[in-house]
């Protein structure tokens, strides 16, 4: 009896798998809103400095309209708007000549903002920018802090599988719920920027350890993966499993319960707007999406840990208590009782018979006919990876209504999912890949290119370009897992997720260049996936072709299609006599 059959024997799809679904699940919206908040928290309103003759109630001209004084102590802007860095060192009152031209003043009239800055508070009340004032000299720290963030999920991957594999999947994930409540919470209090940069920090580690074991595929002759917050990470756990509502689920009913779980993040895009809309202090907004994990963290007490760990670890009597409390939950408390631990190590011994050992890392570079698909799948990890969070992670930049951008966002997400899978039936999976790269990047750039007057264009490009991605993703998880045999597929995919993970911390970084240039961020996020799209093109199509176990049986799929592919196209011999 392998371990499906001791699944089944317990129930496979019951009120268990019901209630642990929706308990991860809603942490999982939850976990999308702390990804998604510096939309909102980190918004920078319009500002300019600070003067005496306009902010300071003893100092104000009173025969001089807030108009004329605004005029007389802030130069133009490059949108003919007052500027928001820079103000007269002196009032210049020959501007309030109606034949003034900008040939009254001097670029040495000016100085920078020496005593602050005034900020519209129409939108809202308190964002981290106005907090610290992360404007002028100091706008590249917004980008910088995203880029901290993303790479504290990034570290946090390489913590959480040993210590997973080490501690147990429910620990770690009852310890990732109380971190991400305490440094959340801590994070609206934070009284520097810098100490804001490293809760942050903490917090991205601690909600990895939550996505890593909330959604997880065990082992098996197709293929091991993680999915982390819209990215899948190799496990370096046991070979069989971490603790997951997916390994206590039935084969027949994973699709679903996967699709449940994918679609968590896109409500959680919804949730994030809705609240963000309702609160507009960055404080209390920070404190609403940390509270949740209290009570993630009380009710993660009750969630069953990983019976394939416990059992694979030598806890067979721990194993087979989660197994008869699954079971009774379930309505099969009978069946349950019939389970011994002999029963059990037998089960788990027939699944470890089947494991083949795996290949190194080096064999995706050193085998011919794996380097390439290695090359090409990587980079589609990245093109994933660092156009979707370059663009995601900042909706203020894209010129429009961001409530409104960020709930289409959230609502566009679910029927590119449930679309994918359907697409990759019908166009395969190499035409499916390439068009949705490429069709993504078009997006951007045309949005780079519509005038900011016509925002509902440029909304409309955006959600249909990070739909477009979200494609992409759905296919390249698919994808990837087909193109490499099993005893090299968990590297394969894991080298991946790194890729997308490298390119999502690099995507808020490309927004520095808008400083010099406003159009180079959305060129260059456009063109990254235009580029690698079209690279896609090389790899082969594996729809409806069987899951290759080893590299021999790889190579002999490829000489198969080249004989079909011969047999098809029939050459002529002359021959002489």
């Amino acid at each position: 009896m392998a371990f499906s059959e001791l699944l089944d024997v317990v129930g496979g799809l019951g009120r268990f798998q019901a209630l642990q679904t929706m308990a991860l699940v809603f942490a999982i919206m939850w976990i999308t809103s702390h990804s998604m908040i510096e939309n909102f928290s980190a918004t920078v309103p319009s500002h300019r400095c600070w003067v005496s003759l306009l902010d300071n109630n003893t100092a104000q001209v009173s025969f001089l309209d807030p108009g004329a004084l605004l005029t007389i102590s802030i130069p133009p802007g490059p949108n003919q708007e007052p500027h928001r860095c820079r103000r007269f060192r002196q009032p210049q009152w020959q501007l309030l000549d109606p034949n003034a031209t900008a040939t009254n003043w001097s670029e040495s009239a000016t100085e920078p903002c020496l005593d602050g800055w005034v900020y519209d508070y129409s939108t809202f009340t308190s964002t981290i920018v106005t907090e610290w004032d992360l404007v002028c000299d100091s706008q590249a720290l917004k980008p910088m802090a995203q880029f901290i963030f993303l790479a504290g999920m990034l570290v946090g991957a390489a913590v959480c599988g040993p210590a997973s594999d080490r501690f147990g999947r429910r620990l770690v994930l009852t310890w990732s719920y109380l971190q991400t409540a305490v440094s959340g919470t801590a994070t609206a209090f934070a009284p520097t920027f810098p100490v804001y940069c490293l809760l942050r920090f903490l917090l991205a580690c601690a909600l990895v350890g939550v996505m890593m074991n909330t959604s997880t595929l065990r082992r098996s002759p197709t293929c091991c993966h993680v999915e982390v917050g819209g990215l899948y990470a190799s496990s370096r756990a046991d070979p069989l499993s971490l603790l997951a509502v997916i390994e206590w689920t039935s084969a027949q009913a994973r699709v679903l319960v996967m699709t449940l779980n994918a679609l968590g993040f896109s409500f959680g895009q919804v949730l994030m707007t809705a609240v963000a809309y309702g609160v507009r202090d960055w404080t209390l907004l920070q404190l609403l999406i940390s509270a949740p994990f209290f009570l993630c963290f009380v009710y993660s007490w009750w969630l069953a840990e990983s019976a394939r760990w416990l059992l694979t670890t030598g806890r067979l009597e721990r194993g087979l208590h989660e197994l008869q409390r699954v079971a009774a939950i379930n309505g099969k408390r009978a069946a349950g009782d019939t389970l011994t631990t002999e029963v059990l190590l037998s089960a788990m011994q027939e699944d470890l018979s089947t494991n083949q050992a795996p290949s190194s890392l080096g064999s995706l570079l050193r085998t011919p006919g794996l380097r390439l698909r290695t090359c090409l799948s990587t980079l589609c990890w990245f093109a994933f990876g660092f156009t979707f969070y370059g663009i995601a992670m900042d909706t203020q930049g894209l010129g429009s209504n961001i409530f409104l951008l960020q709930g289409l966002m959230g609502v566009a997400d679910i029927p590119a999912k449930i679309g994918s899978l359907l697409l990759l039936g019908c166009l395969g999976r190499r035409p499916l890949q390439a068009v949705s790269l490429m069709l993504s990047g078009l997006c951007i750039l045309g949005n780079g290119l519509v005038p900011h007057e016509l925002g509902a264009l440029r909304s409309a490009l955006v959600i249909l370009g990070l739909g477009c991605m979200g494609t992409a993703f759905t296919c390249i998880t698919i994808y990837c897992g087909e193109l490499f045999p099993t005893v090299l597929r968990m590297r394969a995919v894991g080298l991946g997720q790194m890729a997308a993970r490298g390119g999502a911390c690099l995507g808020p970084l490309v927004r520095l260049l808008g400083t010099h240039r406003p159009a180079l961020p959305l060129l260059i996020y456009g063109s990254v996936p235009v580029l690698i799209g079209l690279a896609a093109l090389l790899l082969p199509e594996t729809r409806n072709l069987p899951l290759p176990d080893t590299i021999e049986d790889l190579q002999s799929q490829a000489v198969k299609k080249a004989k079909q592919s011969s047999r098809g196209h029939p050459v002529l011999h002359s021959t002489r006599l």
